[in-house]
């Protein structure tokens, strides 16, 4: 029929591959594109059976739409076929450009393969070129034309509508709709793709909303305080973003602590703290301040937050109220160290703060060793000494020298023993036992003792500079801890000390005296701590029974 009608077949197959194309790029969906394509296949270019073969991603082919027969369709939609069956089906047979025809005399081998199919027998072609029940034609998509790229699916047609195989225009026809096929079902494909990613981004988004309003509202109304610092750069540190509880706490508006770091806000003696706190997990208990200029104990935990997958990383700080638990522990260390009944520091308190002025290096070897290297003097109360770590060749009087240690302590050594004051200065340690004080207790009872304890700890520290320590060593007994003093000075200091003691304590309506006797010791390198109390008791003992004697032989 082609060969009679050539012209008008051509113009014909045109006008229907037109039409048919055009329909393809108006499906809305990927199945509506697939079924189209069938469609056409049937509509446009005159077969009665047409069914679209569609790659999976694991390499087999399922049959995605069918046109023509309701029961072809019934039979083979949805069914899948090996790739290695197509594999074979599309080597065999003539090639008519990028088609496959399998002609009836070879397609029998395929009838048991895997592939799904839909064949009827009929009786031998009476011509050369009449179609037969048994032939198979297949048209494959490509991602690129010319059989090019990967292969996307396979349009498999049967019984030309004139009962003739197809000429060379209709080989065309078909060959040509399979490529626009290709990219009507690619294009379906994208916008199916795009499709699903525009609802996972806004699926996406608004979990990520929803996410932000719920870190807004556990930010803003969350019981304990927080704050959002830049992590990185010249403003790392500062505060973008505090909530309500941390404006509280701070005595401060949201708009005031933009301009600020928490460095800025950090007690001076915290600040080591605070830079020693890791970004990640770090942990810091200090002090932050107040608007009023207080300090308030606050409790610090760290972790970094991402404003994107690659964007820029913030600090996120938890700022919790510990002041309370703060004073509590501040309370119990005071009572541990400090005594209960006149608030003075303890005997273990007392050792503690003598004990940290004293090393185990005697006074008289470190001069010697000093004096042997070219050093300062010992005493030197800036505590200058040559470096330990380097030589001092080329410096006046270290040359050659062997280089000291030095562990920046301030060496202590007592003055020279004797009446004659020889200018130099120690850490006294005045060691005041009452007397009379048993007596009192006795007659009168503990109330009235503890009375006269609490008065003579009143007088004692008003007696002393700021930085001297009084301290109660236990019963009737107190010490008194003063650097930097003579030994006049220190002489002076006990008399003092003894007449603000003399005077009269009133308890209960009436008055009582008690005495004192002090014993000056000298603390210095080379002992330790109890050494030290136990010379300054020896010699209040002796100043206690020469005052007795002496108290004695003016009686007589």
């Amino acid at each position: 029929m082609e060969t009679e009608s050539e012209p008008y077949v051509r113009l014909a197959t045109l006008r229907q591959l037109h039409q048919v194309v055009a329909e393809l790029n108006t499906a809305r969906s990927l199945a509506d594109t697939l079924q189209t394509v069938a469609d056409g296949a049937v509509n446009g270019l005159g077969y009665e059976l047409s069914a679209v073969n569609l790659v999976r991603p694991d390499g087999d082919l399922v049959v995605a739409a069918v046109a023509g027969s309701a029961g072809a369709e019934a039979l083979m939609a949805g069914r899948v076929g090996s790739r290695s069956s197509w594999d074979r089906r599309l080597s065999m047979g003539e090639r008519w450009g990028d088609l496959c025809f399998i002609p009836y005399t070879e397609g029998w081998v395929l009838d048991d393969d895997d592939v799904p199919q839909w064949h009827t027998a009929g009786p031998a072609p009476r011509f050369p070129d009449e179609w037969h029940p048994m032939d198979r034609l297949f048209a494959p998509m490509y991602t690129a034309g010319n059989g090019g790229g990967e292969l996307l699916g396979v349009i498999s047609v049967d019984r030309p509508r004139n009962g003739r195989r197809p000429g060379p225009w209709g080989q065309e026809a078909l060959q040509m709709y399979a490529f626009q096929s290709a990219i009507a079902i690619s294009n379906a494909r994208l916008r199916a793709n795009m499709q699903r990613a525009l609802v996972r981004l806004e699926r996406e988004q608004q979990a990520l909303r929803a996410s932000e309003e719920s870190f807004r509202q556990a930010f803003e109304y969350a019981p304990s305080g927080m704050a959002v610092a830049e992590m990185g750069g010249d403003q790392h540190g500062r505060l973008l973003r505090t909530n309500d509880a941390l404006c509280r706490l701070l005595g401060r508006t949201a708009s005031g602590l933009r301009r600020y770091s928490f460095s800025d806000l950090v007690h001076p003696e915290d600040i080591g703290t605070l830079l020693r706190t890791s970004a990640e997990g770090g942990r810091a208990e200090l002090r932050l301040a107040r608007r009023d200029g207080t300090y308030v104990w606050v409790s610090l935990r760290n972790s970094v937050v991402a404003d994107t997958a690659d964007g820029p990383r913030y600090l996120l700080t938890h700022v919790e109220d510990i002041e309370e638990r703060k004073r509590h522990e501040l309370q119990l260390a005071h009572r541990a160290s400090h005594d209960s009944l006149t608030g003075l520091p303890n005997s273990a308190e007392l050792r503690a703060r003598l004990g940290a002025r004293l090393c185990s290096r005697p006074a008289g070897s470190l001069a010697d060793a000093y004096a042997s290297s070219g050093g300062a003097d010992p005493r030197d109360p800036h505590g200058f000494r040559p470096d330990g770590n380097e030589p001092f060749d080329g410096v006046d009087g270290f040359e050659g020298k062997a280089p000291v240690p030095f562990d920046h302590h301030v060496h202590l050594v007592a003055p020279a023993d004797g009446p004659a004051d020889d200018g130099s200065k120690g850490l006294a340690v005045l060691f005041c036992d009452l007397d009379g004080f048993k007596s009192i207790n006795d007659r009168f009872g503990h109330n009235t003792g503890d009375a006269v304890l609490i008065e003579v700890a009143r007088r004692l520290t008003s007696g002393v500079r700021d930085g001297d320590t009084v301290a109660r060593l236990g019963g009737d007994e107190f010490v008194v801890l003063a650097d930097g003093l003579g030994t006049a000075d220190a002489q002076d200091l006990a008399v003092r000390l003894r007449n603000a003691i003399i005077p009269p304590i009133r308890v209960e309506g009436r008055a009582v005296r008690v005495g004192a006797s002090f014993g000056i010791g000298w603390a210095s390198c080379g002992m330790t701590a109890e050494e030290v109390l136990e010379s300054a008791d020896q010699r209040m003992y002796v100043e206690k029974r020469s005052r007795s004697k002496a108290n004695r032989r003016a009686a007589g």
